[in-house]
């Protein structure tokens, strides 16, 4: 009889490619895939893994023993779905990814009401910027994810998702407190054509998102200063080296800046997902609800 932990720890060698991107999506060390490894091969009587420079591949009996466990694991998680759907309670672990500013905004309220409304629910909690999100949700490492598009710029679902729309968060411009326009009751972003700016890091999609909205309104982008967190932003905008888009959700208020609306507003649309075998789960919808609550007071 094959183990099914075992297979489970195949599955995640299989999804990231590597014995410790494994270890990390199980949240255990090296030592116990390695060793789990080793079981299923004596289990199975054959060689699943092959060293591959200093990684890893998988055997073609580790290939077709990895399609196997993908099917099994699918059908496990199915049941489970099934079975807490029929029990109708909330109860279990939900693992959860947001992206920073969507933690900090909507998790403290959101995890507070699940908590003491379900106090047999484990929720686990992990920051991901919104593709790496996604990615945790289809790979299984997580159950639901927060992602977002903006209104001009939207994200396509990938298949197998389903996701519910939590809020619509605004954005300004982050000006430094000495800056000309600061004092305006409004702004455009051709305002700042020849300005500095800070954006997100390169590939990701908000940096993308930037780019396309700042060209589409004729304008070539200076990029100063590349920053993942919005705290890092401001301080450059304090600090007088630029400018920047600023969503509100979750926002710092550093001293030093000013934040101006846009006079044509410029939002992002803010969103759960999770797969759509996992939909059923009222442990799923739980979190879905309790999110969607923490977000109605804060839309903008």
């Amino acid at each position: 009889m094959l183990n099914l932990e075992r297979l489970r720890t195949l599955d995640a060698v299989a999804r990231h490619g590597s014995v410790s991107g494994a270890a990390d999506g199980l949240h255990v060390t090296t030592s116990a895939v390695s060793q789990q490894l080793s079981k299923l091969e004596r289990e199975v009587g054959q060689q699943l893994l092959a060293k591959n420079g200093r990684g890893v591949r998988l055997t073609d009996a580790g290939q077709l023993l990895a399609e196997h466990a993908a099917r099994i694991l699918s059908q496990v998680q199915l049941a489970q779905a099934d079975i807490e759907a029929q029990r109708g309670q909330v109860v279990g672990e939900v693992r959860v990814a947001a992206f920073p500013t969507a933690a900090r905004g909507l998790f403290p309220a959101a995890l507070a009401s699940l908590r003491g409304g379900h106090p047999d629910l484990r929720v686990r909690t992990t920051e991901l910027e919104p593709e790496r999100g996604v990615r945790a949700v289809l790979r299984g490492d997580a159950d639901l994810a927060l992602v977002l598009d903006w209104s001009n710029k939207r994200a396509p679902v990938p298949g197998g998702l389903e996701r519910a729309h939590l809020l619509d968060d605004t954005a300004d411009v982050a000006l430094p407190l000495g800056h000309p326009l600061a004092g305006s009751e409004t702004v455009d972003l051709v305002d700042f054509a020849d300005e500095e700016w800070v954006s997100w890091p390169e590939g990701e999609f908000c940096h993308d998102w930037l780019m396309f909205t700042l060209r589409s309104q004729g304008i070539e982008p200076r990029i100063g200063h590349l920053a993942g967190e919005h705290h890092t932003q401001l301080a450059l905008v304090a600090a007088g080296l630029g400018v920047c888009v600023t969503p509100r959700l979750g926002r710092p208020v550093p001293d030093g800046v000013v934040f101006v609306p846009v006079r044509q507003q410029v939002r992002r649309h803010i969103y759960a997902t999770w797969r759509a075998d996992a939909g059923r789960r009222p442990s799923v919808r739980a979190v879905v609800g309790a999110l969607r609550a923490a977000a109605e007071p804060l839309a903008s």
